[in-house]
Protein backbone atom coordinates (compact mmCIF):
# COMPACT_ATOMS: atom_id res chain seq x y z
CA UNK A 1 0.00 0.00 0.00
CA UNK A 2 1.77 2.86 -0.98
CA UNK A 3 0.92 5.26 1.57
CA UNK A 4 2.71 8.66 1.68
CA UNK A 5 5.18 8.56 4.67
CA UNK A 6 3.57 11.50 7.45
CA UNK A 7 3.09 12.05 10.92
CA UNK A 8 -0.47 11.42 12.38
CA UNK A 9 -2.71 13.15 13.90
CA UNK A 10 -2.62 13.00 17.64
CA UNK A 11 -5.55 13.50 20.14
CA UNK A 12 -5.29 16.14 22.83
CA UNK A 13 -6.44 15.24 26.38
CA UNK A 14 -6.35 17.04 29.80
CA UNK A 15 -7.03 14.00 31.68
CA UNK A 16 -4.36 12.72 34.50
CA UNK A 17 -5.08 8.97 32.90
CA UNK A 18 -4.44 7.61 28.57
CA UNK A 19 -4.52 5.69 26.50
CA UNK A 20 -1.17 4.18 25.65
CA UNK A 21 -0.25 2.85 21.96
CA UNK A 22 3.63 2.04 21.30
CA UNK A 23 4.32 2.48 17.54
CA UNK A 24 7.22 1.35 15.13
CA UNK A 25 8.34 3.03 12.10
CA UNK A 26 8.97 1.26 8.69
CA UNK A 27 11.59 2.39 6.04
CA UNK A 28 9.05 4.13 3.87
CA UNK A 29 7.60 6.72 7.36
CA UNK A 30 4.77 4.88 8.45
CA UNK A 31 3.78 3.95 11.90
CA UNK A 32 2.67 0.77 13.02
CA UNK A 33 0.36 -0.50 16.20
CA UNK A 34 1.88 -3.05 18.16
CA UNK A 35 -1.01 -5.30 19.71
CA UNK A 36 -2.81 -4.18 22.49
CA UNK A 37 -1.14 -7.24 24.44
CA UNK A 38 2.09 -6.09 23.42
CA UNK A 39 1.40 -2.20 24.02
CA UNK A 40 0.29 -3.48 27.82
CA UNK A 41 3.50 -5.07 28.61
CA UNK A 42 6.07 -2.18 27.12
CA UNK A 43 3.82 0.50 28.92
CA UNK A 44 3.74 -1.69 32.12
CA UNK A 45 7.90 -2.27 31.69
CA UNK A 46 8.11 1.92 30.87
CA UNK A 47 6.02 2.84 33.61
CA UNK A 48 8.14 1.07 35.98
CA UNK A 49 11.89 2.20 34.80
CA UNK A 50 10.24 6.12 34.09
CA UNK A 51 10.38 7.08 38.20
CA UNK A 52 13.38 10.18 38.45
CA UNK A 53 14.96 8.56 35.72
CA UNK A 54 12.32 9.56 32.79
CA UNK A 55 13.86 12.23 30.38
CA UNK A 56 16.91 12.17 31.79
CA UNK A 57 18.60 10.34 29.77
CA UNK A 58 19.53 7.28 32.08
CA UNK A 59 17.04 4.84 30.89
CA UNK A 60 19.40 1.57 31.03
CA UNK A 61 16.85 -1.04 30.28
CA UNK A 62 15.69 -2.42 27.24
CA UNK A 63 12.26 -4.37 27.02
CA UNK A 64 12.62 -7.40 25.47
CA UNK A 65 9.21 -7.78 23.10
CA UNK A 66 9.31 -11.89 22.91
CA UNK A 67 7.98 -12.02 26.39
CA UNK A 68 4.97 -10.45 25.18
CA UNK A 69 4.71 -12.53 21.59
CA UNK A 70 6.63 -15.16 20.94
CA UNK A 71 6.85 -14.04 17.45
CA UNK A 72 8.74 -10.85 18.41
CA UNK A 73 11.34 -12.63 20.33
CA UNK A 74 14.15 -11.20 17.98
CA UNK A 75 13.21 -7.53 18.44
CA UNK A 76 13.74 -5.30 21.82
CA UNK A 77 12.75 -1.73 22.47
CA UNK A 78 15.66 0.45 23.85
CA UNK A 79 13.96 3.30 25.49
CA UNK A 80 17.12 5.94 26.10
CA UNK A 81 17.42 5.83 22.25
CA UNK A 82 13.68 5.32 21.25
CA UNK A 83 14.43 2.49 18.85
CA UNK A 84 13.00 -0.94 18.23
CA UNK A 85 16.20 -3.21 17.30
CA UNK A 86 16.11 -6.77 15.57
CA UNK A 87 18.98 -8.70 17.55
CA UNK A 88 19.45 -10.69 14.53
CA UNK A 89 19.87 -8.39 11.64
CA UNK A 90 21.20 -5.01 13.73
CA UNK A 91 17.85 -3.36 11.70
CA UNK A 92 16.87 -0.28 14.11
CA UNK A 93 13.86 1.18 14.03
CA UNK A 94 12.18 4.71 15.46
CA UNK A 95 8.99 3.89 18.12
CA UNK A 96 6.96 6.11 19.45
CA UNK A 97 4.39 6.42 22.57
CA UNK A 98 0.88 8.13 21.49
CA UNK A 99 -1.76 8.91 24.65
CA UNK A 100 -5.34 8.64 23.87
CA UNK A 101 -8.55 9.68 25.42
CA UNK A 102 -10.11 6.85 27.30
CA UNK A 103 -12.98 7.03 25.27
CA UNK A 104 -11.14 6.95 21.86
CA UNK A 105 -10.87 3.69 19.32
CA UNK A 106 -7.83 2.40 20.77
CA UNK A 107 -8.97 2.37 24.32
CA UNK A 108 -12.30 0.69 23.13
CA UNK A 109 -10.04 -1.65 21.21
CA UNK A 110 -11.16 -0.85 17.69
CA UNK A 111 -8.47 -1.23 14.96
CA UNK A 112 -9.17 -0.32 11.42
CA UNK A 113 -6.47 -2.30 8.73
CA UNK A 114 -6.72 -2.57 5.11
CA UNK A 115 -5.70 -5.10 2.82
CA UNK A 116 -2.26 -5.31 1.57
CA UNK A 117 -1.16 -7.28 -1.80
CA UNK A 118 -0.14 -10.55 -0.74
CA UNK A 119 -3.80 -10.79 1.08
CA UNK A 120 -2.94 -9.79 4.83
CA UNK A 121 -4.66 -7.43 6.91
CA UNK A 122 -2.27 -4.27 8.19
CA UNK A 123 -3.21 -2.18 10.87
CA UNK A 124 -3.39 1.76 10.25
CA UNK A 125 -1.82 3.37 12.65
CA UNK A 126 -3.74 4.33 15.82
CA UNK A 127 -4.49 8.13 14.73
CA UNK A 128 -5.83 7.05 11.69
CA UNK A 129 -7.78 4.71 13.68
CA UNK A 130 -9.04 6.84 15.91
CA UNK A 131 -9.70 9.58 12.81
CA UNK A 132 -11.99 7.32 11.13
CA UNK A 133 -14.29 6.38 14.42
CA UNK A 134 -14.46 9.88 14.89
CA UNK A 135 -15.43 10.58 11.77
CA UNK A 136 -17.95 7.49 11.52
CA UNK A 137 -19.48 9.17 14.87
CA UNK A 138 -20.07 11.97 13.71
CA UNK A 139 -22.30 10.32 10.31
CA UNK A 140 -19.79 11.03 7.47
CA UNK A 141 -19.44 7.56 5.48
CA UNK A 142 -17.18 9.00 3.37
CA UNK A 143 -13.86 10.23 5.61
CA UNK A 144 -11.06 11.68 3.94
CA UNK A 145 -7.45 11.06 5.53
CA UNK A 146 -5.65 14.01 4.30
CA UNK A 147 -6.36 15.99 7.56
CA UNK A 148 -3.28 13.29 8.48
CA UNK A 149 -1.20 13.19 5.16
CA UNK A 150 -2.11 10.24 3.83
CA UNK A 151 -3.56 10.45 0.21
CA UNK A 152 -6.33 8.66 0.56
CA UNK A 153 -10.45 7.93 1.37
CA UNK A 154 -12.21 5.47 3.08
CA UNK A 155 -16.03 4.62 2.37
CA UNK A 156 -17.24 3.64 5.27
CA UNK A 157 -20.54 2.03 4.23
CA UNK A 158 -18.21 0.11 1.36
CA UNK A 159 -15.44 -0.86 3.90
CA UNK A 160 -12.63 0.81 0.67
CA UNK A 161 -10.22 2.96 0.66
CA UNK A 162 -9.45 4.50 -2.38
CA UNK A 163 -6.40 6.63 -3.43
CA UNK A 164 -7.66 10.35 -4.48
CA UNK A 165 -4.75 10.84 -7.53
CA UNK A 166 -4.70 6.85 -8.98
CA UNK A 167 -8.21 5.74 -7.55
CA UNK A 168 -6.46 2.31 -7.08
CA UNK A 169 -9.18 0.82 -4.46
CA UNK A 170 -8.20 -1.68 -1.20
CA UNK A 171 -10.54 -3.34 0.90
CA UNK A 172 -10.09 -2.36 4.96
CA UNK A 173 -12.39 -3.44 7.96
CA UNK A 174 -13.01 -2.84 11.13
CA UNK A 175 -11.97 -5.03 13.86
CA UNK A 176 -12.94 -4.77 18.04
CA UNK A 177 -10.29 -6.89 20.35
CA UNK A 178 -9.03 -5.66 23.81
CA UNK A 179 -8.44 -2.36 24.19
CA UNK A 180 -5.35 -0.22 24.90
CA UNK A 181 -3.72 0.10 28.41
CA UNK A 182 -4.42 2.46 29.99
CA UNK A 183 -1.73 4.65 31.89
CA UNK A 184 -0.68 7.85 33.85
CA UNK A 185 0.21 11.15 32.16
CA UNK A 186 3.25 11.54 32.31
CA UNK A 187 4.70 14.84 32.53
CA UNK A 188 8.19 15.02 31.56
CA UNK A 189 10.51 17.15 34.11
CA UNK A 190 12.81 20.07 32.80
CA UNK A 191 15.21 19.15 29.48
CA UNK A 192 18.50 17.52 31.08
CA UNK A 193 20.50 14.44 30.21
CA UNK A 194 22.91 12.96 27.66
CA UNK A 195 24.01 14.89 24.75
CA UNK A 196 21.68 15.57 21.81
CA UNK A 197 23.14 13.48 18.90
CA UNK A 198 21.68 15.68 16.10
CA UNK A 199 24.79 17.01 14.02
CA UNK A 200 23.93 20.56 14.38
CA UNK A 201 24.42 20.40 17.91
CA UNK A 202 27.45 18.25 17.55
CA UNK A 203 28.76 20.79 15.37
CA UNK A 204 31.76 22.79 17.37
CA UNK A 205 32.47 25.09 14.33
CA UNK A 206 29.36 25.19 12.77
CA UNK A 207 27.68 28.55 11.38
CA UNK A 208 25.20 28.59 14.52
CA UNK A 209 25.84 30.62 17.04
CA UNK A 210 25.81 28.45 19.49
CA UNK A 211 28.64 26.15 20.28
CA UNK A 212 29.28 23.32 22.21
CA UNK A 213 25.80 23.28 22.90
CA UNK A 214 24.16 20.82 25.52
CA UNK A 215 20.77 19.52 24.52
CA UNK A 216 19.68 22.80 22.28
CA UNK A 217 19.79 24.25 26.38
CA UNK A 218 22.48 27.12 26.57
CA UNK A 219 23.87 25.70 29.69
CA UNK A 220 27.06 25.41 31.07
CA UNK A 221 27.07 21.39 31.29
CA UNK A 222 29.93 18.67 30.86
CA UNK A 223 30.58 17.96 27.56
CA UNK A 224 29.08 14.93 25.43
CA UNK A 225 30.51 12.46 23.59
CA UNK A 226 30.77 12.45 19.30
CA UNK A 227 28.43 9.19 18.52
CA UNK A 228 30.25 6.91 16.40
CA UNK A 229 28.87 5.98 13.08
CA UNK A 230 26.93 2.77 12.74
CA UNK A 231 28.52 -0.05 11.66
CA UNK A 232 25.66 -2.93 11.03
CA UNK A 233 22.47 -2.13 9.63
CA UNK A 234 21.82 2.50 8.63
CA UNK A 235 20.06 3.26 11.47
CA UNK A 236 16.15 4.39 10.20
CA UNK A 237 14.76 6.98 12.54
CA UNK A 238 12.24 8.22 9.70
CA UNK A 239 10.30 11.34 11.88
CA UNK A 240 12.96 11.41 14.13
CA UNK A 241 15.86 11.58 11.84
CA UNK A 242 19.27 13.93 12.09
CA UNK A 243 20.56 15.07 9.09
CA UNK A 244 23.71 16.02 7.89
CA UNK A 245 24.39 18.29 4.45
CA UNK A 246 26.12 17.64 1.57
CA UNK A 247 29.13 19.30 1.05
CA UNK A 248 29.12 22.60 -1.22
CA UNK A 249 31.48 21.86 -4.05
CA UNK A 250 34.84 22.60 -3.36
CA UNK A 251 36.52 25.19 -4.69
CA UNK A 252 38.95 23.25 -6.42
CA UNK A 253 42.23 24.01 -7.47
CA UNK A 254 42.89 26.47 -4.93
CA UNK A 255 46.81 26.01 -3.81
CA UNK A 256 45.89 25.29 -0.10
CA UNK A 257 42.84 23.58 1.33
CA UNK A 258 40.04 26.47 1.68
CA UNK A 259 38.31 26.88 4.74
CA UNK A 260 35.00 26.76 4.41
CA UNK A 261 31.79 26.41 6.82
CA UNK A 262 29.30 24.36 5.72
CA UNK A 263 26.00 23.90 7.14
CA UNK A 264 25.01 21.00 10.14
CA UNK A 265 21.50 20.90 9.94
CA UNK A 266 19.46 18.26 12.09
CA UNK A 267 16.03 16.21 11.58
CA UNK A 268 12.98 15.58 13.18
CA UNK A 269 9.39 15.64 13.19
CA UNK A 270 6.47 13.64 15.28
CA UNK A 271 3.35 13.07 15.13
CA UNK A 272 0.80 16.41 14.44
CA UNK A 273 -1.99 17.47 16.63
CA UNK A 274 -5.52 18.26 14.68
CA UNK A 275 -6.80 21.45 15.40
CA UNK A 276 -8.84 24.46 13.49
CA UNK A 277 -6.21 25.90 11.23
CA UNK A 278 -5.34 29.91 11.75
CA UNK A 279 -2.60 30.92 8.95
CA UNK A 280 -1.97 29.19 5.50
CA UNK A 281 0.26 30.67 3.15
CA UNK A 282 2.35 29.25 0.59
CA UNK A 283 5.77 29.90 -1.46
CA UNK A 284 4.71 28.67 -5.07
CA UNK A 285 7.73 29.52 -6.90
CA UNK A 286 11.15 29.07 -6.08
CA UNK A 287 13.19 29.33 -9.78
CA UNK A 288 13.08 26.47 -12.03
CA UNK A 289 11.85 22.95 -10.51
CA UNK A 290 10.11 19.93 -12.17
CA UNK A 291 8.32 17.06 -11.29
CA UNK A 292 10.01 13.07 -11.58
CA UNK A 293 7.59 11.09 -13.62
CA UNK A 294 5.64 8.46 -11.26
CA UNK A 295 2.25 9.36 -9.28
CA UNK A 296 1.97 11.95 -7.47
CA UNK A 297 1.50 12.30 -3.61
CA UNK A 298 -0.61 13.65 -0.96
CA UNK A 299 2.72 16.22 -0.04
CA UNK A 300 2.84 18.01 -3.30
CA UNK A 301 3.46 21.63 -2.92
CA UNK A 302 0.27 22.43 -4.32
CA UNK A 303 -1.87 21.13 -2.33
CA UNK A 304 -3.28 22.63 0.60
CA UNK A 305 -3.37 20.64 4.17
CA UNK A 306 -6.25 20.24 5.66
CA UNK A 307 -7.66 21.17 8.83
CA UNK A 308 -7.82 18.09 11.50
CA UNK A 309 -11.06 17.73 13.36
CA UNK A 310 -11.99 20.54 15.22
CA UNK A 311 -12.09 20.41 18.96
CA UNK A 312 -16.11 22.53 19.50
CA UNK A 313 -19.02 20.39 17.66
CA UNK A 314 -20.82 22.63 15.06
CA UNK A 315 -18.14 24.87 14.44
CA UNK A 316 -16.55 24.81 10.62
CA UNK A 317 -12.68 24.49 10.09
CA UNK A 318 -11.06 27.62 8.15
CA UNK A 319 -7.99 28.42 6.88
CA UNK A 320 -6.82 31.72 6.29
CA UNK A 321 -4.76 32.96 3.90
CA UNK A 322 -1.93 35.13 5.23
CA UNK A 323 -1.41 37.80 2.71
CA UNK A 324 2.43 38.91 2.29
CA UNK A 325 3.52 42.20 0.92
CA UNK A 326 5.14 42.51 -2.49
CA UNK A 327 8.02 40.44 -3.45
CA UNK A 328 11.47 41.67 -2.54
CA UNK A 329 14.48 41.90 -4.72
CA UNK A 330 15.71 38.86 -4.04
CA UNK A 331 12.42 37.19 -4.30
CA UNK A 332 11.51 38.59 -7.53
CA UNK A 333 15.38 37.45 -8.74
CA UNK A 334 14.46 33.99 -7.67
CA UNK A 335 11.74 34.05 -9.87
CA UNK A 336 13.01 35.35 -12.38
CA UNK A 337 11.38 38.77 -12.37
CA UNK A 338 14.99 40.98 -12.01
CA UNK A 339 18.73 40.29 -13.15
CA UNK A 340 21.50 39.25 -10.69
CA UNK A 341 23.64 41.44 -9.87
CA UNK A 342 27.20 40.55 -11.40
CA UNK A 343 29.73 38.98 -9.00
CA UNK A 344 32.22 41.04 -9.25
CA UNK A 345 29.56 44.12 -8.46
CA UNK A 346 28.74 42.27 -5.24
CA UNK A 347 32.37 41.69 -4.12
CA UNK A 348 32.65 45.66 -4.26
CA UNK A 349 29.72 46.48 -2.93
CA UNK A 350 30.18 45.25 0.14
CA UNK A 351 34.36 45.69 0.69
CA UNK A 352 36.66 48.36 0.47
CA UNK A 353 39.88 47.64 -1.20
CA UNK A 354 43.35 48.16 0.30
CA UNK A 355 46.24 49.86 -0.87
CA UNK A 356 48.65 47.85 1.58
CA UNK A 357 48.38 43.78 2.10
CA UNK A 358 47.83 42.95 6.50
CA UNK A 359 50.53 41.14 7.87
CA UNK A 360 48.38 38.41 7.88
CA UNK A 361 46.68 34.97 6.42
CA UNK A 362 43.42 34.98 3.76
CA UNK A 363 41.74 31.95 5.53
CA UNK A 364 39.58 31.42 2.44
CA UNK A 365 42.94 30.03 0.22
CA UNK A 366 45.12 29.71 3.22
CA UNK A 367 48.16 32.11 1.41
CA UNK A 368 49.58 35.29 2.84
CA UNK A 369 47.44 38.56 1.85
CA UNK A 370 50.77 39.72 0.52
CA UNK A 371 51.02 36.69 -1.81
CA UNK A 372 48.61 35.66 -4.97
CA UNK A 373 45.54 34.85 -4.21
CA UNK A 374 44.90 30.88 -4.27
CA UNK A 375 42.47 30.61 -6.48
CA UNK A 376 43.86 32.58 -8.81
CA UNK A 377 44.11 29.80 -11.38
CA UNK A 378 41.05 29.12 -11.40
CA UNK A 379 38.73 32.26 -11.34
CA UNK A 380 38.71 34.34 -14.17
CA UNK A 381 37.88 38.33 -13.31
CA UNK A 382 37.99 40.80 -15.49
CA UNK A 383 37.86 43.73 -13.14
CA UNK A 384 39.82 41.98 -9.71
CA UNK A 385 43.37 41.30 -9.95
CA UNK A 386 45.20 38.38 -8.16
CA UNK A 387 46.90 40.34 -5.49
CA UNK A 388 43.58 42.42 -4.78
CA UNK A 389 42.68 42.61 -1.12
CA UNK A 390 40.07 44.32 0.63
CA UNK A 391 38.18 44.49 4.15
CA UNK A 392 34.74 43.86 4.27
CA UNK A 393 32.73 47.19 5.52
CA UNK A 394 30.90 46.04 8.57
CA UNK A 395 33.57 43.39 10.33
CA UNK A 396 36.74 44.60 8.68
CA UNK A 397 37.93 41.26 8.01
CA UNK A 398 40.05 40.86 5.15
CA UNK A 399 40.53 38.47 1.79
CA UNK A 400 41.49 37.97 -1.66
CA UNK A 401 39.17 39.72 -3.46
CA UNK A 402 39.19 36.73 -5.75
CA UNK A 403 38.78 34.67 -3.15
CA UNK A 404 35.46 36.15 -2.05
CA UNK A 405 34.65 35.95 -5.71
CA UNK A 406 35.08 32.58 -6.08
CA UNK A 407 33.52 31.86 -2.30
CA UNK A 408 30.57 33.78 -3.91
CA UNK A 409 30.15 31.79 -7.18
CA UNK A 410 30.61 28.74 -5.38
CA UNK A 411 27.09 29.52 -3.44
CA UNK A 412 23.56 30.61 -4.75
CA UNK A 413 24.94 33.80 -6.10
CA UNK A 414 22.09 35.25 -4.57
CA UNK A 415 23.44 39.23 -4.02
CA UNK A 416 24.52 38.16 -0.46
CA UNK A 417 27.94 37.95 1.16
CA UNK A 418 28.41 36.56 4.16
CA UNK A 419 31.81 36.79 5.70
CA UNK A 420 33.82 33.34 6.68
CA UNK A 421 35.69 34.48 9.58
CA UNK A 422 32.45 36.30 11.80
CA UNK A 423 29.43 35.21 9.84
CA UNK A 424 28.49 38.40 9.15
CA UNK A 425 25.86 39.05 6.72
CA UNK A 426 26.28 41.45 4.00
CA UNK A 427 22.49 42.11 1.87
CA UNK A 428 19.58 39.18 2.25
CA UNK A 429 21.21 35.91 2.90
CA UNK A 430 18.98 33.19 0.68
CA UNK A 431 18.91 29.51 0.58
CA UNK A 432 18.63 26.63 -1.58
CA UNK A 433 15.17 25.04 -0.38
CA UNK A 434 13.18 23.51 -2.54
CA UNK A 435 9.44 24.97 -3.17
CA UNK A 436 7.03 23.61 -0.83
CA UNK A 437 4.08 24.74 1.78
CA UNK A 438 4.12 26.07 4.99
CA UNK A 439 1.28 26.30 7.00
CA UNK A 440 0.09 27.46 10.84
CA UNK A 441 -2.94 26.14 13.25
CA UNK A 442 -3.08 26.68 16.50
CA UNK A 443 -4.91 24.77 19.50
CA UNK A 444 -5.62 25.20 23.03
CA UNK A 445 -3.55 22.82 24.39
CA UNK A 446 -0.53 23.79 26.42
CA UNK A 447 3.28 22.73 25.74
CA UNK A 448 5.27 21.89 28.80
CA UNK A 449 7.19 24.57 30.40
CA UNK A 450 4.38 27.25 28.87
CA UNK A 451 1.23 26.27 30.52
CA UNK A 452 0.37 29.47 30.40
CA UNK A 453 -0.39 29.56 26.86
CA UNK A 454 -1.46 27.27 23.52
CA UNK A 455 0.50 25.92 21.09
CA UNK A 456 1.38 26.76 17.50
CA UNK A 457 1.59 24.03 15.05
CA UNK A 458 3.63 24.56 11.93
CA UNK A 459 3.14 22.07 9.06
CA UNK A 460 6.46 22.12 6.18
CA UNK A 461 5.63 20.11 3.21
CA UNK A 462 8.14 19.60 0.13
CA UNK A 463 7.50 17.05 -2.40
CA UNK A 464 9.93 15.40 -4.56
CA UNK A 465 11.34 17.25 -7.53
CA UNK A 466 14.62 17.70 -9.18
CA UNK A 467 17.17 20.07 -8.62
CA UNK A 468 17.95 23.20 -9.55
CA UNK A 469 21.60 24.86 -10.52
CA UNK A 470 21.92 25.52 -6.86
CA UNK A 471 21.71 22.32 -5.78
CA UNK A 472 24.54 19.51 -5.67
CA UNK A 473 23.42 17.43 -8.33
CA UNK A 474 21.78 20.00 -10.97
CA UNK A 475 19.12 17.85 -13.14
CA UNK A 476 18.53 14.90 -10.81
CA UNK A 477 15.62 14.04 -9.13
CA UNK A 478 15.62 14.49 -5.23
CA UNK A 479 13.25 12.89 -2.44
CA UNK A 480 11.57 14.39 0.17
CA UNK A 481 10.91 11.95 3.14
CA UNK A 482 8.56 12.55 6.00
CA UNK A 483 7.01 15.29 5.06
CA UNK A 484 4.49 16.65 6.07
CA UNK A 485 6.72 17.65 8.99
CA UNK A 486 4.90 19.26 12.00
CA UNK A 487 7.15 21.55 14.76
CA UNK A 488 5.38 23.36 17.55
CA UNK A 489 6.06 26.88 19.74
CA UNK A 490 4.15 28.20 22.36
CA UNK A 491 1.31 30.49 21.27
CA UNK A 492 3.14 33.50 23.48
CA UNK A 493 4.50 36.80 22.48
CA UNK A 494 8.17 35.07 21.84
CA UNK A 495 6.68 32.44 20.20
CA UNK A 496 4.76 34.68 17.72
CA UNK A 497 8.05 36.43 17.29
CA UNK A 498 9.62 33.20 16.42
CA UNK A 499 7.02 32.18 14.27
CA UNK A 500 7.16 35.50 12.13
CA UNK A 501 10.99 34.83 11.46
CA UNK A 502 10.07 31.48 10.25
CA UNK A 503 7.95 32.56 8.19
CA UNK A 504 10.75 35.32 6.69
CA UNK A 505 13.46 32.36 6.62
CA UNK A 506 10.84 29.76 5.11
CA UNK A 507 10.59 32.87 2.14
CA UNK A 508 14.26 32.81 1.66
CA UNK A 509 14.87 28.88 1.77
CA UNK A 510 16.22 28.96 4.71
CA UNK A 511 14.93 26.10 6.36
CA UNK A 512 15.45 23.18 4.00
CA UNK A 513 18.27 21.99 1.48
CA UNK A 514 18.84 19.51 -0.34
CA UNK A 515 21.44 16.87 1.12
CA UNK A 516 22.59 13.68 2.82
CA UNK A 517 20.69 11.87 5.11
CA UNK A 518 23.84 10.87 8.06
CA UNK A 519 21.48 8.56 9.29
CA UNK A 520 20.04 6.64 6.44
CA UNK A 521 23.15 7.65 3.89
CA UNK A 522 20.77 8.71 1.15
CA UNK A 523 21.89 11.31 -0.84
CA UNK A 524 19.62 14.13 -2.89
CA UNK A 525 16.63 14.42 -0.11
CA UNK A 526 15.55 17.32 1.62
CA UNK A 527 17.22 17.88 5.31
CA UNK A 528 17.11 20.75 7.70
CA UNK A 529 19.50 23.54 7.50
CA UNK A 530 20.58 24.75 10.50
CA UNK A 531 17.87 26.17 12.26
CA UNK A 532 16.15 23.92 14.92
CA UNK A 533 12.84 22.98 15.44
CA UNK A 534 10.98 21.58 18.10
CA UNK A 535 9.26 18.17 16.79
CA UNK A 536 8.59 16.87 19.67
CA UNK A 537 5.40 17.97 21.95
CA UNK A 538 5.06 15.72 25.02
CA UNK A 539 8.24 14.98 26.19
CA UNK A 540 12.33 16.13 25.60
CA UNK A 541 14.18 12.74 25.54
CA UNK A 542 15.58 13.48 22.36
CA UNK A 543 16.09 16.89 22.89
CA UNK A 544 13.97 18.37 19.83
CA UNK A 545 10.97 18.52 22.81
CA UNK A 546 9.66 20.64 25.45
CA UNK A 547 10.29 21.61 28.15
CA UNK A 548 13.34 23.36 27.14
CA UNK A 549 13.79 27.17 28.61
CA UNK A 550 16.25 28.26 26.40
CA UNK A 551 14.73 27.20 23.17
CA UNK A 552 13.06 30.51 22.16
CA UNK A 553 16.13 32.28 22.78
CA UNK A 554 18.77 29.48 20.56
CA UNK A 555 16.43 29.62 17.64
CA UNK A 556 16.23 33.54 17.60
CA UNK A 557 20.06 33.81 17.69
CA UNK A 558 20.28 30.95 15.12
CA UNK A 559 17.90 32.86 12.75
CA UNK A 560 19.90 35.73 13.44
CA UNK A 561 22.89 33.75 12.19
CA UNK A 562 21.29 33.82 9.14
CA UNK A 563 20.36 37.18 9.20
CA UNK A 564 16.43 36.63 9.95
CA UNK A 565 16.39 39.43 12.73
CA UNK A 566 13.61 41.53 14.18
CA UNK A 567 14.11 44.27 11.11
CA UNK A 568 13.10 41.57 8.79
CA UNK A 569 9.59 42.59 10.00
CA UNK A 570 10.01 45.90 9.56
CA UNK A 571 7.43 47.39 6.69
CA UNK A 572 9.67 47.97 4.22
Amino acid sequence: MAMAPSPSLAQAYTSPVAVAVWEWQDGLGIWHPYSATVCSYIEQQFVQQKGQRFGLGSLAHSIPLGQADPSLAPYIIDLPSWTQFRQDTGTMRAVRRHLFPQHSAPGQGIVWEWLSDDGSWTAYEASVCDHLEQQVARGNQLVDLAPLGYNYTVNYATHVQTNKTSLFCRSVRRQAGPPYPVTTVIAPPGHTGVACSCHQCLSGGGTGPVSGRYRHSMTSLPAYPVPQPPTRTAIVFGAHQAFAPYNKPSLSGARSAPRLNTTNPWGGAPPSLGSQPLYCFSLPHLGPQHQPPGPSTASGASASLPSGPVSSPGSVPTTVAVHMPKPSRVQQALAGGTSKPEPEQVIRNYTAELKTAPDEDCIICMEKLSMVSGYSDVTDSKTIGPVAVGCLTKCSHSFHLLCLLAMYCNGNKDGSLQCPSCKTIYGEKTGTQPRGKMEVFRFQVALPGHEDCGTILIVYNIPHGIQGPEHPNPGKPFTARGFPRQCYLPDNAQGRKVLELLKVAWKRRLIFTVGTSSTTGETDTVVWNEIHHKTEMDRNVTGHGYPDPNYLQNVLAELAAQGVTEDCLQPQ
